[in-house]
This record gives structure tokens, C-alpha cells and sequence, in this order.
């Protein structure tokens, strides 16, 4: 029994360039001599549709399509049978009206072998709005030359349900616990599971819990991509019946294995180490990548200051879509460093991208005669930095329009959490890059860039691989938005190192005051931090989409309302 495992990469709503690459699939697992290929959770749409499940025209062409697959393959491939994720209607008057399905094609014909279990609402994730709850567990019996194999079929979150792995639980029975004394061969789990930090390590969690409880071997099969906000990295597995790694599918990129179910395999020795930093590197490269090619675009820009955090972007935009197709502007200002200027200009030239400087200073000039002449309107203090932030706004979105650029924005997670950042100006852009990292973070990750860890990462995405790409100077140099003289960002903030611990505290561990302060946190910071936070969503609601990377991101699963006590 030959199972082939496709970590593929699917265009959400593309419905028939799904359905082609899934034949093109069929064609390679064919000559591998495959019996069964899997594909991950609704693969024919890719995930997540979202609304795009409501077009009934668009329910009708999947069944097309899948009545054409199933023909074509029976034509080109004889008895291969595949696995596809799809979107099953229920032919009733209730609403939500579609169960997220399995459907098996084989013989030149498909039917429904299991349905989703258990649908997660948390997060970024909303399968109620859309999806029913199937009530029972499936098995899939696959009959061979030599015997029958029972195959356990379930999808994602039916996976999920044990609250030792993350501190919680659904609640709902666990799927897992209705496929003991079945008797599996096999359990499979066909997952669109986003990347966040940590994760991977939870996956196998989860993984091993079922192989403990069956004492069957496992297949984990995850979609792999940049779909919007969400980045999946794959990272597929097998493991054997003890719950030990038979194989490992490649992180960030797709990945295809035939597995022979009936041999007996030894661990893979000396699997290759990633860690936390070089996973979130790869996922925003990924992010960057697909969400350029998805959305039509070859080039991207940004505006680079000479600060750490438009410096990490670029790096990323680098890797993800090479160099030459790399645009950074300087926009300096009087308050502007000779530094900044010179360290934007070098690291350019490290990275060999495309760089050009234009001076907004007449321009600031203007708006001042205009403001102070016209409507007897002074500039200072907020008004003088925002004018400087959104004339450079506008020039990135000029240029980003003329070009058609993806203007990549460069604010980080603490800035966005506590508004220092200006709308119309820093916050411009189709994808926010960093949103998603804090300052903190931001310092470690361009640390890794620039020492020898990230050699591997550099040869993989043509990046430099001689001496430091960011350097000592931009990342050693005290944060600063430099629209004033002598500006720093403590001017403002506390030290990032303080900031940064109550702001996980708040946004992700969900602590509130009293216990941030017993862990050492000062009662009026903590206060004046919340302050912050609350002010500040007016902003965020207009940010472009967030590159996910933790468990709450402050993009479509941070949902608190603009106007609140």
C-alpha cells in the first residue's frame, strides 16, 4: 500500500487551477506507483475561502470540476485513487448549508468519505459561520493485492482536542478516543494549519497523543503557502506506531513523498535543526512571496530609513523575491542623521537592490507656508512629526501606484500595539511585514541574519554570504523615528525590553493588571501602557493585512471594538 503525501500549494478561490495541479499531482504519484494520494484540508479551494463558500455558482463548479478529475484520472491513471478537500453541500433549509468534507475519486467516480468533526472559532479561524459539524468518525477501507487497509480519515482540528497539548480544549468529545479497538492500519489528519512560533513542536504533541491512544501510525499532511495574513508552512510527518519520526516534509515550501504503509522504516538520522528564529524568517519570507504572486505583483518597495526595522524588511522582500525586484527610497528630512542616510545606502548596496534618495524638505517646507499662512495652523510637536511620516506616505504610494509596486510597510508589533505610528504615513502599504514582531524580536532576528546561523537560510535565498547583511551600525543604533531633533523612542516609550513583556502579557498570555504587576511590572506603566493599547485601535483597524506569527496577531483575530470605555 503506496500512500503519496502532496504538501502542495493551493490559490485560494482558484478552483481550477486547484483542480489542475491536483491532476498534475495524480500524474507524479502515478509513476511512483502510488495507490492512494492525500491532499490537505479543502485543497480544491484552498484555505481559508471564507466567503466565497456563500457563491452557490462556485459550490456547483467544484462539483464540476470534481466530476471532470474523477474522469480524467480514471482515463490517465487507472485505479489511483485521491484524496481532495472540498465544501459538501446539505440539501436542506438550515444554515450554514456545507459540511467541510473529504471526498475520494477513484473508478471514475467521487463520494463524500468524511466530514469535519470539530470546527474551530478561535483565533483567526470562524468554520461555524460557514461549515456543520459532521458526528461521526470515518474509516476508509482500501483493498490491495495482499489484504484490506483501514485507514482512519480525520481532518485538522478533529486532531486538536486534547487540553494538556495548549492549555485548553474544545468543547467537544474527542474524535481520537471513537477510533479505539477499530483496528487502524493508519490515521491520517489532512490540516490547513497556519504557522505560529512554536507550533511545529505542538503538532507532533497532538500527533503522538493519537499514536499512544491507537497504536497505529500517523500522517500529518499540511498545506503549504501565503494566503492573505495566514502563512502555512507545511512541515508534514509520519510517524510509526510508537509515535517516533519515520519522515519529515520540508518546512515553507512544497514538498511530495510515496510511502510505502507496509514497509517498516527506520528514523531518518541527523534531520536538520530549525529554530524559532529561522522559522520565522522562512514563514515571512513565504508570506511576502505568495502574497506578491497571488496578488499580481513582481516588485516591491520600501521605504528605507536606515533604521533596524525597515532594514529587516528589506532583507526579507530580498529573499522572497531576489534582489533586482527590490526598490527602497530614502525619504531624509533636516532631522534626518548623516548616519541613517549612509547606513540606508550601504545596506542597499550589500543587498544589491534597487535604491534611490528623495529629499522631503521643500515639501515639508510648503506644507508648513501653507498651514501656517493660509489657515494660521503652527507646526509642532505631533503635527510637524505626522506631516514628515504622511508626505513620505504619499511618495511611497506614488511610486507603488506608478510601478505598480507592493509597498511593504515597516512597523512592528509594539509600535502598532501602542500607536507610534502614523495613519496615511508609516502605517502605508498592501502588507504590513513585521506587524506581527515585536521590537524585541525584531533586534534578535536581525541578529541571526547576521551571524553564521543563518548561512543555510542566506544560500537558499541568494542572500549574501560574506561578512553581516544588516550591521552593527543599524542594529546596534538607539531606536528613533527622527522627526525631531535628537529624537529617541524612550522620549515616548519605555525601554523596548520593559515594553515588550507587558505587551505579551496583555495581548497574548491575556494577563490583566494586577497580575502583570505581581511579576515585577510597575502599576502606573502597566496603566499607561492599556491606555495605549485601547487609544490605538482607531489605527490598526486601518493597517493593511498582518503577517501572522504568534497565537494573537493585532490583525483579523484581534477583534476589539474602536470606541470603548
Amino acid at each position: 500500500m503506496k500512500i503519496y503525501l502532496a504538501q502542495f500549494n493551493p490559490i485560494v478561490g482558484d478552483l481550477e487551477g486547484n483542480a489542475k495541479k491536483i491532476l498534475e499531482i495524480s500524474n507524479h504519484a502515478y509513476k511512483s506507483d502510488a495507490n492512494l494520494v492525500l491532499t490537505p484540508e479543502l485543497s480544491l479551494w484552498g484555505y481559508p475561502p471564507k466567503d466565497l463558500l456563500f457563491d452557490k455558482s462556485q459550490i456547483q463548479k467544484q462539483d464540476d470540476l470534481l466530476n471532470k478529475l474523477s474522469s480524467d484520472i480514471a482515463k490517465r491513471f487507472g485505479n489511483l485513487s485521491i484524496i481532495i478537500g472540498i465544501a459538501e453541500i446539505i440539501n436542506d433549509n438550515f444554515f450554514p448549508n456545507l459540511y467541510n468534507s473529504i471526498a475520494l475519486i477513484e473508478k471514475g467516480k467521487w463520494s463524500v468519505i468524511a466530514r469535519k468533526n470539530i470546527l474551530p472559532t478561535y483565533e483567526v479561524f470562524d468554520e461555524k459561520r460557514y461549515f456543520r459539524s459532521g458526528n461521526k468518525v470515518s474509516i476508509l477501507e482500501k483493498i490491495t493485492t495482499n489484504r484490506i487497509w483501514k485507514i482512519g480519515i480525520t481532518i485538522c482540528e478533529d486532531l486538536w482536542v486534547n487540553q494538556d497539548i495548549e492549555g485548553r480544549g474544545i468543547h467537544k468529545r474527542d474524535p481520537i478516543n471513537d477510533f479505539e479497538s477499530k483496528g487502524l492500519d493508519c490515521l491520517i489528519n489532512l490540516s490547513a494549519s497556519p504557522f505560529t512560533i512554536g507550533k511545529f513542536k505542538n503538532r507532533q504533541k497532538i500527533a503522538n497523543n493519537a499514536t499512544n491512544k491507537l497504536k497505529t501510525k500517523l500522517i500529518y499532511l499540511n498545506q503549504i503557502g501565503g494566503n492573505d495574513d495566514l502563512i502555512f508552512d507545511g512541515n508534514s510527518f509520519i510517524l510509526d506506531k510508537d509515535g517516533e519520526k519515520i519522515k519529515q516534509l520540508s518546512s515553507c515550501k512544497e514538498d511530495f513523498y510515496c510511502w510505502n504503509l507496509n514497509k517498516q522504516e527506520n528514523i531518518p538520522a541527523n534531520q536538520r535543526y530549525i529554530s524559532d528564529l529561522e522559522s520565522i524568517f522562512d514563514a515571512l519570507v513565504l508570506g511576502v512571496k505568495d502574497y506578491a504572486k497571488k496578488c499580481g505583483f513582481k516588485t516591491a518597495l520600501i521605504g528605507l530609513s536606515g533604521g533596524i526595522d525597515s532594514a529587516l524588511v528589506t532583507v526579507i522582500a530580498s529573499a522572497a523575491l531576489g534582489s533586482k525586484n527590490v526598490f527602497a527610497i530614502a525619504m531624509p528630512s533636516k532631522w534626518n542623521s548623516i548616519d541613517s542616510k549612509i547606513d540606508a545606502e550601504e545596506l542597499a548596496k550589500r543587498l544589491n537592490i534597487n535604491f534611490d534618495i528623495i529629499s522631503i524638505e521643500n515639501l515639508f517646507e510648503s506644507f508648513r507656508e501653507t498651514l501656517e499662512d493660509s489657515i494660521k495652523l503652527g507646526i509642532e510637536g505631533v503635527v510637524c512629526e505626522n506631516i514628515q511620516s504622511r508626505i513620505r506616505g504619499s511618495l511611497l504610494m506614488a511610486l507603488a501606484n506608478k510601478n505598480n509596486h507592493l509597498l511593504l510597510s515597516t512597523g512592528n508589533k509594539s509600535e502598532l500595539a501602542v500607536g507610534y505610528c502614523t495613519l496615511y504615513g508609516d502605517m502605508n502599504g498592501g502588507l504590513a511585514v513585521i506587524g506581527d514582531l515585536y521590537k524585541t524580536k525584531v533586534f534578535n532576528l536581525c541578529n541571526w541574519i547576521d551571524s553564521q546561523l543563518s548561512n543555510h537560510s542566506r544560500k537558499i535565498y541568494n542572500l549574501p554570504l560574506n561578512n553581516k547583511i544588516i550591521g552593527d551600525k543599524i542594529c546596534n543604533k538607539p531606536p528613533s523615528a527622527e522627526l525631531s531633533p535628537n529624537q529617541l523612542d524612550t522620549d515616548f516609550l519605555p525601554p523596548y525590553t520593559q515594553l515588550d513583556v507587558i505587551l505579551k502579557g496583555l495581548i497574548e498570555e491575556k494577563k490583566d493588571l494586577i497580575q502583570l504587576q505581581k511579576e515585577g511590572n510597575e502599576y502606573d506603566l502597566i496603566s499607561r501602557v492599556i491606555l495605549l493599547i485601547k487609544k490605538s485601535e482607531f489605527k490598526r483597524k486601518q493597517a493593511p493585512p498582518i503577517l501572522k506569527l504568534s497565537n494573537q496577531s493585532l490583525g483579523n483575530d484581534w477583534r476589539i471594538p474602536v470606541a470603548i470605555k
